[in-house]
């Protein structure tokens, strides 16, 4: 495993890059993929997102592209990376941007939800990188826009994500046009069975690079647990959206939610009941979520209500408070769901409700992140019951029990306000209406 950048057969254009990065040692993702991949291995990867696995790919195709340049053909790639979503595509074609700025090459983005032309015309002379969402890209290969049949390097990034987001089929019909001589790369946080099968379909005795970071916190992010029936959970998250809304400051406000259709419910509840919101989620058009995203981080929209579509890309500083509506039932996406808030050095609050039917979902987390959640149980709607089935069926180091993690004073579930408590007695009104 190579120790340095300065120690790897990286050209010397991507080598002044990383001086200038100040990019002195590598990952484990990348000390260990990108000497393999200068050799021209095909790659199984398992890393998260925060790995460094962009530069891990990124940084070898630079240098082939580098070192055996080649004039563009028209509607063709050399490189095609495809991305689950635009956000991510777009860090990558970041990536790509950054690294190879001493490299003579073309790139360019496919993606949905804005208008084709754009991207039908930098197409058109044809390009060395082409990084893409699947969707728009079939559309583009139907309408003879695109053409894979000189792709040299394949990348299939978040793997998982694709696959959750149900582009398994879409997946499929790209790699079938792809040429067979190629080098193919893999990447997935997780290796489920059937990550593993279609990657068997994909690759040609790959080397398998696993990289499994330690699950943690951050430390400026204090943690509460609400046990609360279902059905209260709204009482608790006005109660805390009002307090969160006396914040000085970090006023802004994530709420996860499992599913899309639940979002946009809740949203509508929220917004119904005064606390202006928005959904974000997989089902929203990329315009759509673009427009609600740039309205929350202005602070027009102080309530962001989103699925898990939202929990890596999404980084904005002055979000104080996220609340876990519904607990996550990957129990890695509660650590990137709460990492949301206490970004660039500030502190930040996450409270995680927990209903009867999310004990299992919480066991998990509290497994995976060594700990257990600090119990906050001042409030009207704790359930003492809920919290007592949790500790009879698993007892996880460092319980705290009692009072909670202390209080910011800019949004924890403190204190019952006068509106929380007329939200209470009001709530049978207010849900019909909602």
């Amino acid at each position: 495993m190579t120790a340095t950048f300065e120690a790897m057969a990286l050209a010397t254009p991507l080598q002044q890059v990383l001086t200038e990065l100040e990019y002195l040692t590598p990952s484990p993702v990348q000390a260990q993929a990108i000497p393999l991949l200068l050799e021209g291995r095909d790659l199984l990867g398992c890393a998260q997102t925060g790995t460094g696995k962009t530069a891990s790919f990124a940084l070898p195709i630079l240098d082939a592209i580098h070192r055996s340049p080649q004039n563009t053909r028209t509607r063709q790639c050399r490189c095609l990376v495809l991305a689950p979503t635009r956000e991510l595509a777009g860090q990558v074609s970041k990536s790509f941007t950054t690294y190879g700025k001493n490299i003579r090459f073309r790139q360019t983005m496919i993606y949905g939800g804005v208008g084709q032309n754009p991207q039908v015309s930098a197409m058109r002379s044809g390009v060395d990188i082409l990084v893409a969402t699947p969707g728009r890209l079939l559309d583009l290969i139907d309408q003879r826009h695109v053409d894979l049949s000189a792709v040299e390097f394949f990348v299939l990034d978040e793997v998982d994500r694709m696959l959750d987001m149900g582009f398994l089929r879409d997946v499929k019909r790209i790699v079938a046009m792809l040429p067979q001589r190629r080098q193919s790369l893999f990447f997935s946080a997780t290796l489920a069975p059937n990550i593993v099968s279609l990657a068997e379909t994909i690759l040609k005795n790959p080397a398998r690079v696993t990289i499994t970071p330690e699950v943690t916190t951050a430390e400026r992010i204090e943690q509460q647990l609400c046990f609360v029936d279902r059905g209260n959970k709204m009482y608790l998250l006005e109660q805390l959206l009002e307090k969160q809304g006396q914040a000085t400051s970090a006023k802004l406000t994530i709420v996860f939610n499992r599913t899309k259709h639940g979002a946009n419910k809740l949203a509508k509840a929220l917004s119904m009941a005064g606390f202006e919101s928005e959904a974000i989620h997989g089902n929203k058009s990329q315009a759509q979520r673009e427009k609600a995203l740039a309205r929350f981080k202005q602070g027009i929209v102080p309530v962001l209500v989103a699925t898990d579509v939202a929990a890596r890309g999404v980084d904005v500083k002055d979000v104080g408070l996220v609340v876990n509506y519904d607990l996550p039932n990957e129990p890695e996406a509660y650590v990137h769901r709460i990492g949301r808030t206490g970004r660039a050095g500030a502190d930040g609050l996450a409270v995680s409700f927990c209903a009867e039917d999310e004990i299992d979902f919480l066991r998990d987390i509290e497994k995976i992140i060594k700990t257990a959640i600090p119990r906050f149980t001042d409030h009207p709607w704790h359930s003492e019951a809920l919290a007592e089935k949790h500790l009879r069926g698993f007892r996880p180091p460092a319980i705290k029990q009692g009072g909670g993690g202390g209080n910011r004073g800019g949004g924890g579930a403190s204190r019952t306000s006068g509106a929380a408590r007329r939200s209470h007695r009001n709530h049978s009104s207010s849900a019909a209406r909602r």
